[in-house]
């Protein structure tokens, strides 16, 4: 089992979650929820530790997130195609062609670790140019995976492997 399974795995995301979490809704405020995570921790120099509370409700909402939105059984939006090519990814023996990984491991550095250290470095100084440029490439990122993913499930479907 790869590391992306395991992280699937840890995640219960069940087929049932997976339909749920391809709701157009479901992708479009996850990915809203990206610059509200640094703006509730900035929310500290006025909130001081009450500003533990955006932060906790935003986490709160990306975990019932899944849970909350009507299963899409048949992708039709390009976000349910993006999240049914996602798992297709998370499947260990799919044949996923080498350019994919290749650009899903970039994309993954950019809109991760890139983006993190940006928006750390910006809440720890309290600057809002990396803060804001670091949220915008998670945001991008995410967005290109999801198209990479949406071409991945579509290539597949016009093969036949999915339906």
């Amino acid at each position: 089992m790869g590391a992306a399974s395991k992280a699937a795995g840890t995640l219960h995301m069940s087929d049932e979650s997976w339909k749920r979490h391809a709701n157009p809704w479901s992708v479009w405020t996850r990915l809203a929820a990206i610059p509200l995570i640094p703006a509730a921790i900035w929310s500290r120099e006025w909130l001081d530790w009450w500003c533990l509370v955006p932060v906790a409700a935003v986490m709160v909402w990306l975990w019932l997130n899944p849970f909350v939105f009507r299963p899409v059984h048949t992708p039709t939006a390009w976000s349910s195609k993006g999240i049914y090519g996602e798992k297709l990814w998370f499947k260990d023996k799919w044949p996923v062609s080498a350019d994919h990984r290749r650009i899903q491991r970039l994309l993954i550095v950019v809109g991760g670790p890139a983006g993190f250290a940006l928006i750390g470095y910006g809440l720890v100084t309290l600057e809002i140019w990396p803060t804001a440029f670091g949220a915008t490439l998670m945001v991008l990122g995410q967005l290109w995976r999801i198209d990479r993913f949406a071409q991945l499930y579509e290539e597949q479907k016009r093969i036949g492997a999915v339906q």
